[in-house]
C-alpha cells in the first residue's frame, strides 16, 4: 500500500475547455473553437486570484491540468497558468504536476518545452493501440502516434506516465484487448486508468447506436475484459488500487487520491468543481462565454451546494467502496447519527453474509471479484 494515500493533499485542478475535435463517447464540457482562448486564459488567471483564499493550506501537493485537452495549449501558455498559481500558492518540494495530453500533441518540440517546465507527470489519452477502436472513438491520433508519443515522452525524461485505455468497444474483443495490455506492459507505463466504453446521453456514439450504425457494447464482454485487465496487470506488478486505476508502487495518482480521501480541492475553469473537505461543493458555469464575461467583472460564475449528512454519507460510501482501502467504519461512527448508522448496518447484513461486502480491520470493502459492479453495490447502501 502506498504511503501517499495517507498524506494530507491540497490540490488545484485547472480545466482547459478546448479540444481539436469531439470524441464520439465524450460528454465533458469543451469547445472545438479556439477563438476566445486568450480571453479564457486571462479569465482563469483572474479566477485563481479571486479564489486564492479558499484553500486552507497554501502549500500544494498536486496541480492537475485536465479537460478538454490541456496539451492543445502551448508550453508558454501552460507555464503562464503555473506562474499565476505560484503567485498565490507554494509548491511542495515533491509536488505532482500533471498535464493531460493527447498523443498527437506530444511531438518533440512540445515535449522538449515541457521537459523544462514544472510539468512532471503526463496523463496520455491513448485509449487504444488499434486503428479501428480509435476511428470509432473519433480520436485525433492514430495507432502509430499512440505508441510513439509514449516513447517520445520517456525519451524526454518523463518517467511518471499514466495512460487511459478503454475496453468493451464494439470494434474490439478479448484478443485485441490482450494485445493492448501486452503493448502497455512492453512500453513500461507505471500507471493505467482503464474504463469500459460507456454510452453517454447526447453523444455521437449514442446516436450511432440508436440508428443501428454501431453495435451496443456488451456488458458480459466488458465484465470479462475488466477481470482480465485486473489479473494481467497484477501479474505484472501493478496494484489495483481503485476500480479503474492501476499503478506500480510509488506511482499512485495524487490527484485522484485527494478525491478518494475527501480532501479539499479548488477547481479552476468552466465546469470545474471544488470541495471544502467538509460539507460544501461548488461548480463553475459550464459555458465559456458566461465564464469569461463574469470574470471580466471580477465575479466567479459558480453555484454552491451545502451537502446534507445523507449526501456526505452517500459520497463516503460510493468513493470508499471503489478503492482497496474501503470505507473507514470508525469515521462513519464518529460523523453520522445513530439513525443513519442503524439503517446502514441493516443494509449491509445480507451483503456481508453473501460475501458481496467484507469487513477487514474495521474497513468495509467490496471483494475484488465484485468490483465490476461496485457502483451498483454502493448505491444499494445510499440513504435516500
Amino acid at each position: 500500500m502506498s504511503s501517499d494515500f495517507f498524506r494530507a493533499f491540497f490540490m488545484i485542478y485547472i480545466h482547459i475547455p478546448f479540444c481539436k475535435q469531439k470524441c464520439s463517447y465524450c460528454n465533458f464540457h469543451f469547445s472545438t473553437s479556439l477563438n476566445f482562448k486568450d480571453e479564457m486564459l486571462a479569465a482563469m488567471k483572474k479566477e485563481i486570484f479571486l479564489r486564492k483564499d479558499e484553500l486552507q493550506n497554501k502549500n500544494l501537493q498536486s496541480l492537475y491540468f485536465g479537460g478538454g485537452t490541456p496539451s492543445i495549449l502551448s508550453v508558454d501558455e501552460i507555464n503562464s497558468l503555473i506562474d499565476e498559481t505560484l503567485k498565490h500558492f507554494s509548491f511542495d518540494k515533491d509536488i505532482e504536476i500533471t498535464l493531460e495530453a493527447n498523443p498527437d500533441d506530444l511531438d518533440k518540440s512540445f515535449l522538449k518545452g515541457l521537459s523544462s517546465s514544472y510539468i512532471n507527470r503526463l496523463s496520455i489519452g491513448t485509449q487504444s493501440f488499434f486503428e479501428e477502436d480509435l476511428k470509432l472513438m473519433n480520436r485525433a491520433h492514430n495507432a502509430s502516434e499512440a505508441e510513439g508519443s509514449i516513447k517520445r515522452a520517456q525519451d524526454f525524461g518523463f518517467e511518471n506516465l499514466s495512460i487511459d485505455l478503454i475496453y468493451g468497444s464494439p470494434t474490439s474483443n478479448l484478443e485485441i484487448w490482450k494485445q493492448n495490455l501486452k503493448k502497455t506492459i512492453a512500453l513500461e507505463v507505471p500507471h493505467i486508468s482503464s474504463y469500459a466504453l460507456t454510452v453517454e446521453p447526447k453523444t455521437a456514439l449514442e446516436n450511432w447506436i440508436s440508428k443501428g450504425k454501431v453495435a451496443n457494447p456488451k456488458e458480459e464482454e466488458q465484465n470479462e475484459e475488466f477481470y482480465y485487465l485486473s489479473d494481467f496487470l497484477k501479474d505484472h506488478g501493478f496494484d489495483h488500487y481503485e476500480v479503474s486505476n492501476f499503478a506500480k508502487p510509488g506511482f499512485y495518482s495524487r490527484h485522484n487520491s485527494s478525491y478518494w480521501k475527501y480532501k479539499e480541492y479548488l477547481g479552476i475553469g468552466p465546469s470545474a468543481h471544488s470541495y471544502n473537505g467538509h460539507d460544501t461543493r461548488s461548480w463553475n458555469v459550464a459555458n465559456n462565454q458566461q465564464y469569461i464575461k463574469k470574470l471580466n467583472s471580477n465575479i466567479v460564475a459558480k453555484e454552491t451546494e451545502i451537502l446534507s449528512l445523507e449526501d456526505q454519507f452517500n459520497e463516503m460510501i460510493m468513493i470508499g467502496l471503489r478503492t482497496i482501502w474501503g470505507v473507514d467504519l470508525e469515521s462513519l461512527n464518529h460523523k453520522f447519527s445513530d439513525k443513519i448508522l442503524d439503517t446502514f448496518q441493516n443494509d449491509i447484513k445480507s451483503k456481508v453474509s453473501n460475501d458481496i461486502l467484507v469487513v477487514e480491520n474495521n474497513h468495509l470493502k467490496i471483494p475484488e471479484k465484485h468490483w465490476f459492479m461496485a457502483d451498483g453495490i454502493a448505491s444499494d447502501l445510499f440513504i435516500v
